[in-house]
């Protein structure tokens, strides 16, 4: 039989706020930072989701870049725990 795993995948929330970027915003953080971004990604580097926010002024292309590598940086990290728990049955092959 074909397993149904196929590869990992991570959901990731990042905001935006004087100091940089946030990772992992909870509902307090959320409700005070200008921006904040959505990221669904998987283990092969593809996106699934990517949604963003500006709650006040609009966010600059640095700072959606600046979001989007903290997304990717702790999506690896996800990835990599999750290959703690199911790495004999799907190996991590990131890119």
């Amino acid at each position: 039989t074909t397993h149904p795993l196929k590869e990992y995948i991570s959901a990731i929330s990042v905001g935006f706020d004087k100091g940089g970027p946030l990772l992992d915003l909870c509902y307090e953080e959320d409700a005070k930072v200008g921006t904040d971004m959505n990221f669904v990604m998987t283990s092969s580097g593809r996106f699934v989701e990517i949604q963003g926010t500006a709650e006040g002024a609009a966010f600059s292309r640095e700072e959606m870049d600046a979001m989007t590598d903290v997304a990717l940086k702790a999506s690896r990290e996800l990835f990599a725990a999750q290959a703690e728990f199911v790495g004999s049955v799907l190996p991590l092959e990131t890119k």
